[in-house]
């Protein structure tokens, strides 16, 4: 997720993306409430639980980082540019 407020990235994992995202946007996500509002902007899925809470760490550090923004072109924000972006 993406805060238009700041431009900051938020990097998360669940099993349910669509009440993750409400819980975002109603300010109920300690890490994104100062942010207000935020956008879902790339998600990837997985069929392996354990698989996704990897990558979600790998997207944490600086080389996750680096790969991660690699994906995500530098695009006016609301513009589709990949799977998964809304």
């Amino acid at each position: 997720m993406k805060s238009k407020k700041d431009g900051n990235l938020y990097i998360g994992c669940t099993g349910d993306i669509t009440k993750r995202i409400e819980q975002h946007k109603n300010g109920k996500v300690r890490a994104t409430k100062s942010r207000l509002p935020v956008e879902l902007i790339y998600k990837e899925e997985y069929s392996d639980k354990y698989e996704a809470f990897y990558q979600e760490r790998f997207y944490k550090t600086p080389k996750g980082k680096r790969e991660l923004k690699e994906k995500l072109p530098a695009s006016p924000v609301g513009r589709s540019y990949g799977r998964g972006i809304v």
